[in-house]
């Protein structure tokens, strides 16, 4: 059985002073300073390039579906209908712009910052998208 005093313990309201607490804030605070910051780029970019293509190609995925439903493409990303949850997170992290023939996509983030990604060109055939920021493979 947990007594009173135990559960002070467990909570951190026992034994805790305030000087503690604050060398642990600071030491939080500096971990996430050190984690985004451009001394840990490796690590960075390392979580930077699966956020960024998942962002990039569920973004695609979501226009390309617009088009099969409605015709066209999107005069815009507010056009799209039936978005999930996670949808509106994959498409703040991307620029979109209709064309003529197609659509201008470019990735604007990953996690933190924009990552350099590249596709083969397999990836690319069938897609109406012209123009973007993202490499192809060859080119």
């Amino acid at each position: 059985m947990v007594g009173h005093a135990d559960c002070r313990a467990i909570d951190g309201r026992q034994g805790v002073n305030p000087s503690q607490k604050r060398l642990l804030r600071v030491a939080c605070v500096s971990a996430c300073i050190l984690v985004t910051s451009s001394g840990c780029g490796q690590i960075r970019q390392q979580v930077d390039v699966p956020f960024g293509d998942q962002n990039f190609k569920s973004a695609i995925a979501l226009i390309e579906l617009h088009k099969v439903r409605a015709g066209s493409y999107p005069a815009s990303l507010e056009d799209l209908k039936f978005l999930g949850a996670w949808d509106r997170n994959w498409l703040s992290a991307v620029e979109y712009r209709k064309l003529e023939d197609g659509y201008e996509l470019n990735l604007t983030r990953g996690w933190v910052g924009t990552p350099d990604l590249k596709y083969p060109a397999e990836f690319w055939r069938g897609l109406g998208l012209r123009k973007t920021n993202v490499r192809r493979d060859g080119a």
